[in-house]
C-alpha cells in the first residue's frame, strides 16, 4: 500500500489550463473518488498520478517519494481503463497474466497467480475464451484482473463502468467495493456519476474546471457542501435552487422569493442570493398553506418512489421526491411546497454557502 500526495499540481495544454493548483493527500489504503462534470479534469489528474501525463508544475509523491518525473512503469500503479483495452487475440488467461510474462516470471508461477485472481473475480471458468466471447461485465473483470495480478501499490480506475448497463454497473460496483475491503490497497477512482462516488468512496474530491471545489466524506459533502456547485452536483435528483433577496412584507423582515416565499430572518445571516432545498425534504400541501405556491405540472412513477415537478410563478421548476404519488387530479392545479427550516441551504452571490447557527447541529444529527 502507498499514500499519494499532490502539491500545487497544475497542467496546461498550450494556453488552456486543465488542472489548476491542486493540493491533495490520500492515505494508505484509502478509496478516493474524483468526481465532476465532463471536462472538469478528473481523468487528466488521474493520468498525472499514473505518470501517463506529466504535470506542468507541482509535485506528485507516492509513499512519500517524489515521483513527478518517474516513468509510469516504475510508479507501482495499475490502471484500469474505461475501454477495457484487452488484447483481442489472447485468451483471458494470457490477458490477465501478460504483464507477468513481460517481467520474466516463470510460467507455472504466472498460472498460479492468474488462477487465484480469476477465481477472486469469478472468471476462472472463462480462462480459455477470448475477449470477443465475453460480455461487457466479464471483460471489465478481466481488465481488473490484469491490474490485480501485478499486486500494485495503487489501483487507478478511469470510469471503468461507464460502458455497462445499469444492472452490471451495480454488480461491478459491489465487486470493486469488495475488492477494496479484501485488499485494503489504495484506490483512486474517476467517475462523472455521483451515485458511484457516494457508494464507493471513503472520501470524494469534487472537481470543476480543473479546481478542487471540496474534499470530504459522502456525508460531509451531502450535508455540508461548501458552495452551490457541490450542493447541486452531490445528490440525485439535484438540489432545487431559488433566487431570493432580503426584504420585508406584511409578515415582517425576512428573505423573499418567487411564489410568495417568505422566510424568517436568521441571526448573523448575510444577504443571500439563493436558497437550496433537496427534493426529499419537500412536501406537497394545499395551495396557500406552504412556503410558496406553484403549479404541479408532472408526476413520474418509478414504482418505489415518485418525482413530482412543480413550476414556481416567476421562478424555476422544482422536483420533489415522494414515497407515494399525489392525486392525479392535482396535476395542472395550484399547490404549495412545504419544508423545514433546517433543510434550507443559503448561498451568497459568489456561490459560497452561508453558514447559519443550526448547520452544525443538524449536520451531526443527519450523519448519526
Amino acid at each position: 500500500m502507498a499514500s499519494v500526495s499532490m502539491e500545487s499540481v497544475s497542467k496546461s495544454f498550450g494556453t488552456h489550463k486543465v488542472i489548476q493548483d491542486v493540493n491533495l493527500a490520500i492515505k494508505d489504503g484509502e478509496f478516493v473518488v474524483f468526481v465532476g462534470p465532463s471536462g472538469c479534469g478528473k481523468s487528466t489528474l488521474l493520468r498525472i498520478v499514473a505518470g501517463l501525463i506529466s504535470a506542468s508544475s507541482g509535485t506528485v509523491r507516492i509513499g512519500g517519494d517524489d515521483v513527478t518525473d518517474v516513468p509510469a512503469a516504475k510508479r507501482g500503479v495499475a490502471f484500469v481503463f474505461q475501454s477495457y483495452a484487452l488484447y483481442p487475440h489472447m485468451t483471458v488467461a494470457r490477458n490477465i497474466g501478460f504483464a507477468l510474462e513481460t517481467m520474466g516470471i516463470k510460467r507455472d508461477a504466472i498460472a498460479r497467480k492468474v488462477e487465484t485472481v480469476a477465481r477472486m473475480l469469478k472468471v476462472d471458468h472463462l480462462l480459455q475464451r477470448r475477449p470477443r466471447e465475453l460480455s461487457g461485465g466479464q471483460r471489465q473483470r478481466v481488465a481488473i484482473g490484469r491490474a490485480l495480478v501485478r499486486q500494485p501499490d495503487i489501483f487507478l480506475f478511469d470510469e471503468p463502468l461507464s460502458n455497462l448497463d445499469a444492472d452490471l454497473r451495480m454488480e461491478m460496483r459491489m465487486e470493486i467495493a469488495r475488492l477494496h475491503e479484501d485488499l485494503r490497497t489504495t484506490m483512486i477512482y474517476v467517475t462523472h456519476d455521483q451515485s458511484e462516488a457516494m457508494t464507493l468512496a471513503d472520501r470524494i474530491v469534487v472537481l470543476n474546471h480543473g479546481r478542487v471545489e471540496q474534499i470530504g466524506t459522502p456525508s460531509e459533502l451531502y450535508h455540508r457542501p461548501d458552495n452551490r456547485f457541490v450542493a447541486g452536483f452531490i445528490g440525485s435528483p439535484r438540489m432545487n435552487f431559488l433566487p431570493v433577496k432580503a426584504g420585508a412584507d406584511d409578515r415582517g423582515e425576512g428573505v423573499l422569493g418567487p411564489g410568495g416565499l417568505w422566510l424568517p430572518r436568521v441571526a448573523n445571516l448575510a444577504a443571500p442570493a439563493e436558497i437550496g432545498v433537496r427534493p426529499e425534504a419537500l412536501r406537497i400541501v394545499p395551495a396557500g398553506t406552504g412556503r410558496f405556491d406553484c403549479v404541479l405540472e408532472r408526476v413520474e412513477d418509478l414504482g418505489h418512489e415518485h418525482f413530482a415537478y412543480c413550476r414556481i410563478a416567476g421562478g424555476p421548476i422544482w422536483v420533489i421526491r415522494l414515497a407515494a404519488s399525489p392525486e392525479q387530479s392535482l396535476i395542472g392545479k395550484d399547490v404549495a411546497l412545504s419544508f423545514e427550516d433546517h433543510s434550507i441551504f443559503f448561498f451568497a452571490a459568489d456561490g459560497e454557502r452561508i453558514a447559519v447557527p443550526s448547520d452544525e447541529t443538524d449536520a451531526r444529527r443527519a450523519i448519526r
